[in-house]
């Protein structure tokens, strides 16, 4: 009888080394393959074996022409992603945007979620034709998405529940403002600030401001920023902060659109000077986590991780030196709260003209937990796989699991998708999904 149990017990694991390893979801992936302009998807599976993953295309994703179009930004909220289309004849051929249902389904638990990813991610509405105006950059600010329409001078508000509700290829409301290469602030639903990117002439330093709510009583007005050359624009805690030719230039929301332009206070913050050229430092992008606002500045051994608190009654600088070598350029930080509550920024450093290495620079931005980032350290430098910077496309980009727990990232050069525990800041996979993976979301965790 014991030899019995025991041939049965040996059957039994011999059969099992055979068949595939059971996993579980850690989240779905959502990516831009800028090989073949195909937005694709996984769920990313762990099991005994490790990390799992097998890339399909997106359903009912348009056809897109390799030599015509591209991708830009692409945002998520309320399960919906919103890519934005890009064509090189300024809009005259097929630009526009794409909304993607994530198939991702949220059961709240009290102090946890649970989510399933037994459905598949599909289209559920674009809009792409030469009335779009080439859109450059893509927003999510309070669960809208936002897009600039450069060469319509203006800027369209999708709202992703309305596609959950009504699904419909007409949505969006479209307001002018903003001209050239549009950034775009967006307080509370109600106004939107949108630059214009002249270096000279009438619309140097212009922003324009413009009531969105339908409730509003206010009217659209100008503001002149001290210099030009506009390239970045974000909202935190009541104020509305820009990336002009010099430094950051910030100002009071006008939520309700009643100020008068000479009403307005426009405060000026220094960034330094740069050593060689004695031009003034800037920086082009900003990222929000929690009430501050994090960009970079500077070059080479002189490259800076900056913060701003939104919050403080006198907004200043916080510097982070985040040496760099020559060649080499660092991404806008992506922020991340951990599931034991560390507070990182992630950086890379792509190339730009060198073969020097790239890398994942990892800033815990609160060591001592007291909320205050002074104290902001690196923590850790990863080497990663080589990026394929073209334009404004090819670099590497990160993404976070819901939970806090994961991260994954691409490698744009070799095809592949990193997996990062969010605990130990090691990698644990190294998944291989062809083309040329570089914009990347995760939906769940």
């Amino acid at each position: 009888m014991r030899l019995h149990v025991f041939l049965v017990l040996l059957l039994v694991a011999i059969l099992a080394s055979y068949l595939p390893a059971q996993g579980r979801s850690v989240t779905r992936l959502i990516w831009q393959d800028d090989a073949q302009r195909q937005i694709l998807w996984t769920n990313l599976v762990r099991s005994s074996s490790g990390f799992e993953i097998a890339a399909k295309p997106v359903e009912g994703f348009p056809l897109l022409d390799t030599s015509k179009q591209s991708f830009v930004q692409m945002e998520a909220a309320h399960g919906m992603v919103v890519v934005g289309i890009h064509d090189d004849e300024e809009g005259s051929f097929q630009s526009g945007w794409v909304a993607i249902h994530a198939a991702v389904e949220e059961e709240e638990h009290g102090d946890h979620s649970h989510w399933h990813y037994k459905k598949s991610p599909v289209v559920v509405a674009s809009r792409l034709d030469k009335e779009q105006g080439n859109p450059a950059h893509v927003y999510e600010y309070q669960g809208d998405i936002i897009l600039a329409n450069d060469k319509k001078s203006g800027f369209t508000i999708l709202s992703p529940l309305s596609f959950a509700k009504s699904p419909s290829s007409s949505a969006g409301r479209f307001f002018s403002g903003g001209g050239n290469h549009i950034t775009l602030a967006v307080v509370d639903h109600k106004v939107c600030y949108a630059t214009w990117v002249d270096r000279e002439g009438d619309n140097l330093g212009r922003v324009d401001v413009v009531p969105t709510s339908s409730e509003s009583s206010g009217r659209s007005y100008q503001l002149k920023l001290p210099s030009g050359g506009l390239h970045g624009a974000t909202a935190n805690s009541g104020r509305v902060f820009f990336a002009p030719a010099d430094g950051i230039s910030w100002v009071d929301a006008d939520v309700n659109c009643v100020k008068k332009p000479t009403d307005v206070e426009v405060h000026h913050l220094s960034l330094g000077q740069d050593t060689e050229t004695g031009k003034p430092l800037r920086t082009g992008a900003f990222a929000n986590h929690n009430h501050h606002v994090l960009f970079t500045t500077g070059a080479k051994q002189a490259t800076s991780l900056c913060m701003i608190d939104a919050k403080s009654p006198k907004p200043s600088i916080m510097k982070l030196s985040v040496p760099i070598e020559e060649g080499l350029a660092l991404t806008t930080p992506q922020c991340v709260k951990t599931n034991a509550g560390k507070q990182y920024a992630f950086l890379f450093s792509d190339r730009r003209s060198s073969e020097a290495a790239e890398s994942l620079i990892v800033v815990d931005l609160d060591p001592n937990g007291d909320g205050i980032l002074s104290d902001a350290a690196v923590a850790k430098r990863l080497s990663v796989g080589p990026s394929k910077v073209v334009g404004h496309g090819g670099h590497h980009e990160i993404c976070f699991a819901a939970n806090g727990r994961v991260a994954c990232f691409t490698n744009p050069g070799d095809g592949s998708i990193w997996v990062l525990s969010l605990s130990s800041l090691e990698v644990e996979g190294k998944l291989n999904v062809g083309g040329v993976p570089t914009r990347i979301l995760a939906i769940g965790g």
